[in-house]
């Protein structure tokens, strides 16, 4: 059985919670979800330029499970940009 899921602390609310690409019907896109979660951490690095121990901090997880929820977070985000894929934020 595994260990229950610690709550995570984020922070952040997004005004928007869907992108896509310009130009093209959203019924036809393929779509990559991305939770709160891992767009907080992907901001804490990426935009607030946190390190990945002061983030994790932040966060209230230790620095492992921060690095998986970024690196899960970096993976869609890559995904969606390189594949023309709509991210939606949940």
């Amino acid at each position: 059985m595994p260990r229950p899921r610690i709550r995570r602390r984020v922070r952040f609310n997004p005004n928007v919670t869907y992108f896509k690409p310009q130009g093209l019907p959203l019924r036809s896109l393929e779509e990559v979800r991305i939770s709160k979660e891992e767009l907080a951490a992907f901001r804490l690095i990426e935009i607030e330029k946190l390190s990945q121990q002061e983030a994790s901090q932040r966060m209230e997880v230790s620095q492992p499970t921060f690095f998986r929820t970024l690196k899960g977070a970096r993976e869609k985000i890559a995904d969606a940009l390189v594949n023309g894929k709509a991210i939606r934020i949940e």
